[in-house]
């Protein structure tokens, strides 16, 4: 009895805990609290406590209702649940269900339940003992060159080992991947589908060794770890189903003796070229998006982070997906990404990466000789949020530190420039310095990291030169310090600068950098221009309780996901499909139901089947098919 306490808001529920904590009772401990602050920020809460207290199911407000027995007070609520014949509402499904009987939803972790990420660290902590490999799929090359992965969180630790392609490797896998798409094409959607379902549950099953190499390579804390593997089970789940759906013949309608339908086709072999700051997420999403497709794939992960696209792509092939089908060649740019790009039998390249790097693709595919082929890129942003006097501090400030600081501000949709309405800016700016303070960086196998590393050392090398021009032109907000007791690594302290505008930012700054900027209300229409004329058109974020402020924001700004109320990252396969238009991609969004057929090649086919004898289905009218 000694690890609880009752606790009491000043003034309300008095009835009940004399009867818990009198001298002749219980006699049980009860903490009196009284909130405590200005009128502003104390009637929301009283106001709830009131609703809640007060209401007619609440057993502070019964206690005092002479007539209420005592027994029905007292009744346990999880027994009154097992009584009823209904126990779940027809209208909300479980969270397994939440797509529909085709689509399983993927399993995520309760972090906050010790039992279970106990067992799941000691398992983790097992695995240290193992030395990941990568390596191409046609074989290690006599002479290849080997380089050792090391953990960003401590350069001590080796993760693994990569053995990087040769450029006679690149060949060989193009030859085998040229052979095997033919017949990859013509198996069916449902069979594709299939292999994409088990592939799926193979990374549900296999979920620790992922948050192992995300964690350990990728420098990831064990939410984000999670996270990332479940986007990644979601695309295998979501694009079985749309390849079911979209590459069904399409018939179409037509003169009567005569048939015409669409379908959709495999093109070839496509290319895959990946990140590190999504390294098995937008990794597995580019591959099986290009199999769904009926395509055979080459998969370039980073030179970063090739262990865990390794093991993916070896759980594609546990699941049954030919070798051939689905094939891994890590390296660097210069020599596989270069020459698989200029080489004509690759029929689509998908990218995900900076602008630069985009550019360069685009241009050599333009020069190639032979078809144009497809180009899906997913480039940088500059991403914004706007908040507005009517918003809620609260929520504004734990929105702006997901969005900005999470993954150590490497993601594709982080936050990177603030605009906050002037009428609020100092109050918002103090909530959000004493929320940073809060932060903790350090090693992601410590539950308590929120912050872990940068990927390498050349991130942090770019971001404390940003950091440097920064104080030359901007007003420091908040930087965090770096514990001594850290060891080794790439890690870089999250920081916040108010800036005079945004003219000062030259360039996409990737990492736990966050801008400011004041506007006044009269100044939306400049700043929603300001965002504009970046030419990036990601994420936009907007914060306001005011529906007609939201709407206006809407119709002006170009940004490819809107978020508005919330957080700007986490997009959800299948629910939020994430892409970008402008400098920031050339869409179609991942995870989108417009995805697969821009990875093919469409086939119309008509056919006169009155030269066969007539339209035989004339003669089958049913009685409500007759009119006459």
């Amino acid at each position: 009895y000694n690890d609880f306490e009752f606790q009491c808001l000043h003034g309300m529920g008095d009835a009940l805990y004399d009867n818990v904590v009198g001298p002749e009772q219980l006699n049980r401990p009860c903490r009196i609290y009284a909130p405590v602050g200005g009128h502003e920020s104390l009637l929301a809460y009283l106001v709830r406590r009131l609703l809640e207290n007060g209401a007619n199911t609440s057993f502070v407000n019964r206690i005092v209702d002479e007539r209420a027995p005592i027994d029905e007070i007292l009744a346990d609520p999880v027994a009154k649940w097992f009584a009823l014949s209904e126990k779940q509402h027809p209208k909300i499904p479980l969270p397994k269900n939440l797509y529909g009987p085709s689509r399983p939803n993927s399993m995520g972790v309760d972090i906050s339940n010790p039992a279970e990420t106990g067992s799941l660290l000691a398992d983790m902590r097992l695995l240290k003992r193992e030395i990941f490999t990568a390596a191409p799929t046609v074989g290690i090359a006599a002479g290849a060159t080997s380089q050792e992965i090391k953990n960003p969180a401590n350069y001590a630790e080796t993760v693994g080992t990569v053995t990087l392609a040769t450029s006679d490797q690149v060949d060989q896998t193009l030859e085998n991947a040229t052979k095997a798409a033919q017949l990859w094409s013509a198996q069916s959607p449902e069979i594709r589908a299939d292999f994409l379902r088990k592939a799926g549950a193979l990374l549900e099953k296999n979920k620790a060794t992922l948050y192992y190499l995300l964690m350990h390579e990728g420098g990831k804390t064990l939410a984000d770890a999670v996270s990332e593997v479940r986007e990644a089970i979601d695309f295998c789940y979501y694009y079985a189903d749309q390849a079911i759906v979209q590459f069904a013949p399409l018939v179409l309608p037509g003169p009567t003796g005569e048939h015409n339908e669409v379908t959709l086709h495999g093109r070839g072999v496509i290319a895959c070229i990946s990140p590190w700051n999504f390294p098995l997420a937008i990794f597995i999403g580019q591959v099986v998006a290009s199999l769904a497709a009926g395509n055979a794939v080459i998969s370039k992960p980073a030179t970063q982070t090739p262990l865990v696209a390794a093991k993916a792509v070896a759980l594609l092939h546990e699941a049954g997906i030919p070798q051939a089908v689905v094939q891994l060649l890590p390296g660097s740019g210069s020599i596989v990404g270069n020459k698989l790009v200029n080489d004509l039998r690759i029929q689509g390249v998908m990218f995900t990466g900076s602008t630069e790097t985009a550019r360069g693709i685009n241009k050599q595919l333009a020069n190639r000789a032979g078809p144009i082929v497809p180009f899906i890129a997913e480039t940088g942003g500059q991403n914004a949020m706007l908040v507005d006097s009517s918003a809620l501090p609260e929520q504004v400030v734990a929105d702006v530190i997901q969005s900005a600081f999470t993954s150590c501000g490497q993601r594709c949709s982080a936050l990177r420039v603030l605009f906050i309405q002037q009428d609020i800016a100092d109050k918002v700016l103090e909530m959000l310095k004493g929320a940073m303070l809060e932060l903790r960086i350090g090693d992601p196998m410590d539950l308590s990291t929120d912050i872990g590393p940068a990927i390498d050392r050349n991130a942090c090398l770019s971001l404390e030169a940003h950091v440097k021009y920064l104080s030359n032109h901007a007003k420091l907000v908040c930087q965090l310090k770096l514990g001594a007791q850290l060891p080794k690594g790439s890690y870089f302290p999250p920081v916040a600068y108010e800036l005079d505008s945004l003219d000062i930012l030259k360039e996409e700054v990737f990492g736990p950098i966050l801008h400011i900027v004041r506007f006044k209300s009269s100044q939306l229409d400049n700043v929603i221009e300001t965002i504009n004329q970046t030419g990036y058109g990601l994420t936009l974020g907007v914060h306001s309780r005011i529906d007609e402020t939201i709407a206006y924001i809407r119709s002006k700004v170009r940004v490819g996901n809107f978020y508005v109320n919330r957080n700007m990252i986490g997009a959800v396969v299948g629910v939020q499909p994430f892409g970008g238009e402008g400098l920031s991609g050339t869409g179609p969004k991942a995870g989108g139901p417009h995805y697969l057929p821009r990875l093919a090649t469409e086939r119309t086919f008509t056919m006169n089947i009155s030269a066969a004898g007539g339209n035989t289905s004339l003669l089958s009218l049913t009685e409500e098919d007759n009119l006459g």
